[in-house]
């Protein structure tokens, strides 16, 4: 009986110290439980009314001055833009375009504008309106030219970015009723002009372009002796050559008169002078000889096949000049001759009896 009572007393003692630590155990597993359930509520609590006035005091520490100053987004107003977007195609009216009919003709040889003119019912001036190249000076028709003929007196417009027809009328000095009159121009209110189309100017005529010599001044300092004296003519005036076969007469497009003569005939001076220029010439002269006659008076003999002086040597009337030819912007044999007071292009017909 001894024995087992001090077996029993010495296991119940191993026995309480286990059930003892396996109670901490347990409380302690209870302990970290709670505790990280109390972490997740302090992190999804809602704060109160009163914690809204511990959070405004803390926002207005100074630890948060340097933070963005714009806290409610929901109290920023929304801006709505309600006005009209800009048109992706810059032209937001699209009037109607011109819309023009216009006859060619292929220029034949021994045609003169007149004769051309006179054969479709319009005036010699609206041949340059429609075909601008002839506005060249020397612009003797050439052969196989194609011209375009306008149905009316006046001449066509290339128009250009800013082009109005306030504008068109001030230049060519029409009334601006007269170009809206025109059916084809197709001009409606409010009468905008559209780049690269041609507008018809009723009664327009073309300005000329007109080429300057070389001066006395300028050819005799380049001319060897020095100064020279201004050489003066009689005042008169002699045919430059013997043909009298006029293929051209004096008018607004053409300021000279045109003489068909066989090529290689000889060419005299008008009258006495210095020349200022002999050689080629770019703007449809071909082979030129100019002369001033020191009084104002200066003469030209164009499309030579020959030249026989030189710039700055003077030249008595009468005297062998050249020889005439078809260089330059011609269509046959003939010569140019041209008379200028001034600089201005005046009639021959007037000095030389034609």
């Amino acid at each position: 009986m001894t024995d087992k009572r001090l077996a029993t007393q010495r296991y119940g003692g191993h026995l309480v110290l286990i059930v003892l630590a396996l109670f901490l155990l347990v409380m302690g597993r209870s302990l970290v439980a709670d505790a990280a359930d109390g972490d997740d509520d302090v992190e999804t609590a809602v704060p109160t009314d009163g914690d809204d006035t511990a959070d405004n005091s803390e926002m207005d520490s100074p630890a948060d001055e340097t933070s963005s100053p714009i806290t409610h987004t929901e109290e920023l107003p929304v801006f709505e833009d309600t006005s009209l977007s800009p048109a992706l195609n810059p032209y937001t009216y699209q009037p109607k375009l011109p819309e023009h009919t216009f006859q060619t003709y292929t220029v034949q040889r021994g045609d003169t504008p007149n004769k051309i003119a006179e054969r479709f019912g319009i005036q010699p001036e609206t041949l340059l309106g429609g075909n601008p190249f002839l506005s060249e000076e020397s612009n003797l028709l050439q052969s196989n030219a194609e011209l375009t003929i306008l149905p009316v007196d006046g001449l066509l417009h290339d128009v250009a970015p800013g082009d109005t027809l306030e504008g068109l009328a001030a230049r060519y000095s029409v009334p601006v009723e007269e170009i809206i009159a025109y059916a084809p121009n197709n001009l409606e209110f409010p009468y905008r002009l559209q780049p690269e189309t041609q507008i018809l100017v009723p009664g327009a005529v073309r300005e000329l372009f007109v080429w300057e010599p070389p001066t006395l001044t300028t050819v005799s300092s380049n001319t060897s002796g020095g100064i020279r004296p201004v050489v003066r003519g009689t005042g008169t005036f002699v045919w430059p050559i013997i043909s009298r076969y006029f293929t051209q007469y004096f008018w607004y497009g053409h300021r000279a008169i045109d003489v068909a003569t066989p090529e290689g005939s000889t060419t005299v001076a008008s009258d006495t002078g210095t020349v200022t220029f002999a050689g080629w010439n770019v703007y449809g002269y071909g082979n030129l000889i100019v002369i001033n006659h020191g009084n104002g008076y200066e003469t030209f003999y164009a499309h030579l096949s020959g030249i026989n002086v030189v710039p700055g040597q003077v030249v008595v009337q009468g005297q062998y000049i050249g020889a005439t030819g078809n260089t330059g912007n011609s269509s046959g044999p003939h010569i140019h001759f041209e008379v200028r007071l001034n600089g201005n292009q005046d009639d021959p017909c007037f000095y030389i009896s034609c």
